[in-house]
């Protein structure tokens, strides 16, 4: 039994009932097959934005997971963008110090 949210239900039913209006910028990832832990992301900042308080940060980066598919799509992310360590950990909330240790450990897996 698979126990991760069906991200696509819910993400519909939030721009049928709330936002309809965001709908077009959403539509290509909603689309596709099976949502990846960046297009989640990528869907929420579309339909509420960036706006949220340093607790509400603090509290989500806690509790956040990535799977491994995810950590090397962001590693991809930041080699085809030329980012920093840095950069890419502002880009999603994360630590640099996390950053460097998921290098360390997927180097290999990137390239």
């Amino acid at each position: 039994m698979n126990n991760t949210p069906y991200y696509k239900k819910i993400f519909n039913d939030i721009l049928d009932n709330k936002y309809p209006e965001k709908r077009i910028k959403c539509q290509k990832l909603l689309d596709k097959e099976s949502l990846t832990h960046l297009d989640v992301i990528t869907i929420n900042k579309l339909i509420f934005g960036d706006k949220s308080s340093p607790e509400d940060d603090k509290f989500n980066q806690q509790h956040r997971f990535y799977s491994e598919s995810a950590i090397i799509q962001m590693l991809r992310y930041q080699y085809v963008n030329k980012l920093s360590n840095s950069q890419l950990a502002r880009h999603f909330k994360l630590s640099r110090n996390t950053v460097a240790r998921w290098k360390k450990h997927f180097t290999i897996k990137i390239k």
